[in-house]
């Protein structure tokens, strides 16, 4: 049996193609929001923002931000065959970057007291990825 086979028939998992540009970037220590403007459909550069503007007390900048990265990261899951449900495995880099804009409208949302907002962020990340739910936070 192969790791990760799908047992309940469901979707098999989404892997967003890479894009490695932004992600090189911000490693370099490239400003976030020089990524996001360069690569306005990265995710990535968009949860970046949102957690640099959480951690300084920005936090509607930061609903803002992680809220632009979701849907973007979005459309990337559709473009990429997903259905509106089914595992987008953490352990596939290219999928970080909306997982963690997910995590962060969660936090954002839970954060400016938007809890209907901030319970279905969770959920929808914890049957996104288990993985992500866990290391995120």
């Amino acid at each position: 049996m192969a790791i990760h086979e799908n047992l309940l028939g469901g979707p098999p998992p989404t892997h967003l193609p890479d894009d490695p540009e932004p992600r090189e970037l911000l490693a370099s220590g490239a400003a976030p929001a020089e990524v996001a403007a360069k690569y306005p459909a990265s995710s990535l550069a968009w949860a970046q923002l949102a957690d640099d503007a959480f951690e300084a007390g920005r936090t509607v900048e930061s609903y803002a931000y992680a809220r632009t990265g979701y849907h973007r990261g979005l459309d990337a899951l559709r473009r990429s065959g997903w259905k509106g449900h089914g595992p987008v495995p953490f352990e596939h880099e290219p999928n970080r970057g909306f997982l963690r804009a997910l995590h962060a409208l969660a936090r954002a949302a839970q954060a400016i007291g938007e809890q209907e907002e901030y319970e279905r962020c969770s959920t929808f990340l914890r049957d996104s990825s288990p993985t992500a739910a866990d290391t995120l936070g």
